[in-house]
């Protein structure tokens, strides 16, 4: 028979293989060392190991560290529970397993409650299925097929209804079989370890109305050293849990009285505070305009923006419908931009604002300040000529650089590009796209692509952070608006007189105020950073009232208590660094006649002169940067 011969562009090589090959049997012809290899993309689609190559192609091989392959292999991993929960509990009916962004879940419909209790012999039945080492095959089945095989499942029959025209997919391992679209793994045995880590109610579709479900969370690697590791971050991370340094430092609480809505104490306000004048000070500088939007706003905006036929079930609706708390401050200011007449001159108008804004989360998932129903962010909005999104989004990334920079915090940028359904034309996505990658090569910022993952109304850069314990967070995002300045007849006058429509960028640095304060905290535990610290400096008062006073009144600018409860130097110096002080100062005999203070610091301890700290201090709040950056501890010479 003769053979259809194919190239196939991987790497820096160009293969030629025979039509039918696949990337797995690519894998073990050329690349038998490769065994970090989970996935693939073929084309830029992710594709399952196993998908036969029909035609020319780019053949991209995927490991964990990529974030589709990995929600690929954890979603072949919740098959394997939804398998393991099949097999224990005979009458469960499976609805839904999703990757999420740590592991997966599956929502099952059990008759026999799921508890911590029965977490081993799910572990136990889950690696018996990973020991296997099934294949997952891809099998279509028509529709009348699928309602029979879930003829007792009314959860998936409601999805095969709603979802199915004439036939679907299922995947098979072994002999148990899911409706799943895919992709997935090759096998269950490319699965090495995993840990069931909690238990939960939840309601079909997220609807309190329809049938409780259980959901069972897990989550899963392909090497039992990547568990190790996660499991010893999840040890120090519940150290760090910003719930718990909440509290321990008096920062913020929560209240049945109003959930997900948090109550910031005196601490937590400073914390808040400082966070938003930090952005103040360099909207100031980069030319930003702060502006103050209502909270409340008739529905008939949300109707023109679109959110209400989209996002009504997160908004608060009060007054039977006719007003609703904002969700976001994009329509608020496509108004404020409305109501005065524009220039091209006038352009670029960025407009920044710290409104609250309320979301109707579900309870169910409201966790500490990661999530809730009332927040800030630092929200700005930059209104401009389709000829001035490069710079503009230069501008943003070099902002973005800034504030991570100032908190030591790594990120990524990812370019996810036009989906399926968009608004505009190919054309106009295409530049928008381009403008977006060249800003970026511009800035020297590696990124890579998401293909098809953009909004409908426009391309965007995702930015994913690394906190201090390895985990990926994402809270900035910049991202371009075709739709809103349309929607709004938003228009301004070009060079020539004429009428055209801006384009906006939505943009948010630090996201939820809320959100970045859990990071700053689980990131850096107690020891604040100075600038941002509650407590900056505390003072252990040795008995000298008079020179205490004085230093109160020359370091006037900073946060400063007076610990002085009787108890031994000791025990007190003790007190201040549990307690999270930024720095900790003695003041005796000694210090007073020299007019010094005694700084601890990393286990050593220096005296040094008074005004020479208020300085040096003054350095570390402007700067942003701490002690030893600006005079080493070991260095600190005694003042004469």
């Amino acid at each position: 028979m003769y053979e259809v011969k194919l190239k196939v562009e991987l790497e820096d090589k160009v293969l030629e293989v025979t039509q039918g090959t696949t990337p797995y049997d690519i894998l073990c012809d050329y690349f038998k060392d490769r065994k970090d290899v989970i996935s693939c993309r073929i084309d830029g689609v992710y594709s399952d190991m196993s998908s036969e190559i029909l035609k020319d192609c780019k053949l991209e091989l995927m490991t964990f560290e990529d974030d589709g392959a990995r929600d690929i292999f954890w979603h072949s991993s919740a098959h394997v529970l939804g398998n393991a929960l099949v097999n224990l509990y005979p009458d469960a009916k499976l609805v839904h397993g999703p990757p999420i962004e740590e592991g997966f879940f599956y929502d099952v419909d059990v008759t026999d409650p799921i508890s911590s209790e029965d977490y081993e012999k799910i572990e136990e039945e889950m690696v018996k299925i990973m020991k296997k080492n099934y294949r997952f095959e891809r099998v279509i089945k028509s529709k009348e097929e699928l309602l029979e095989a879930y003829r007792d499942n009314p959860c998936k029959t409601h999805f095969i209804m709603k979802g199915v025209d004439k036939e679907s997919s299922v995947y098979r391992n072994g002999d148990f079989f899911d409706m799943c679209l895919g992709p997935h793994i090759r096998s269950t045995g490319v699965i090495k370890a995993v840990k069931v880590l909690k238990n939960s109610s939840a309601y079909f579709l997220n609807d309190p109305n329809l049938k409780s479900l259980q959901r069972i969370y897990a989550i899963t690697f392909p090497s039992k050293g990547m568990m190790d590791e996660y499991l010893k971050r999840k040890e120090e991370a519940k150290e760090r849990d910003h719930r718990k340094i909440g509290t321990e430092l008096d920062l913020f609480f929560f209240s049945k009285y109003s959930p997900g809505s948090c109550f910031f104490l005196p601490n937590g306000t400073i914390m808040y505070n400082t966070l938003i004048e930090f952005l103040r000070e360099e909207y100031r500088k980069r030319g930003f305009k702060e502006v103050i939007t209502p909270n409340i706003f008739c529905t008939q905006l949300w109707e023109e923006s679109g959110h209400l036929q989209n996002y009504k079930e997160n908004m608060f609706i009060i007054e039977g419908d006719t007003f609703a708390l904002k969700p976001m401050n994009c329509p608020g200011h496509c108004v404020m931009f409305r109501h005065q007449d524009h220039s091209f001159r006038d352009l670029p108008l960025r407009l920044a604002d710290f409104g609250v804004l309320h979301r109707n989360e579900l309870s169910g998932t409201l966790t500490g300040l990661t999530r809730v129903r009332r927040f800030q962010q630092d929200d700005a909005h930059i209104f401009c000529t389709k000829d001035q999104v490069k710079e503009e989004i230069k501008g943003c990334l070099e902002f973005l650089s800034f504030v991570y920079g100032v908190f030591g915090f790594r990120f990524e940028l990812v370019l996810s590009t036009r989906p399926e359904k968009y608004l505009g034309s190919v054309d106009e996505w295409d530049r928008a796209e381009k403008a977006l990658a060249d800003a970026m090569d511009e800035s020297n910022m590696p990124f890579k692509i998401n293909a098809g993952d953009g909004a409908f109304y426009g391309p965007k850069i995702d930015i994913t952070l690394h906190d201090a314990l390895g985990r990926r967070i994402q809270c900035a995002t910049i991202q371009l608006d075709f739709q809103l300045p349309q929607r709004f007849e938003l228009k301004y006058r070009d060079s020539d007189g004429q009428c055209r429509t801006p384009v906006i960028i939505h943009r948010a640095i630090l996201g939820s105020i809320e959100r970045m304060m859990a990071i700053i905290l689980e990131s850096f535990g107690k020891r604040l950073p100075f600038w941002i610290s509650p407590r900056q400096i505390a003072i252990v008062n040795m008995g000298n009232p008079d020179y205490v006073g004085k230093v109160r009144s020359v370091l006037a600018r900073f946060r400063l208590d007076v610990i002085d409860d009787g108890n031994t130097l000791s025990k007190r110096i003790r007190t201040a660094e549990t307690s999270g002080y930024a720095l900790v100062c003695v003041v005796g005999k000694k210090e007073a006649e020299a007019n010094e203070i005694n700084i601890r610091f990393n286990k050593s301890n220096r005296n040094i002169g008074l005004y020479e700290l208020r300085d040096i201090l003054d350095r570390m709040a402007d700067e942003k940067v701490e002690l030893d950056s600006i005079l080493p501890i070991d260095k600190v010479s005694i003042s004469k």
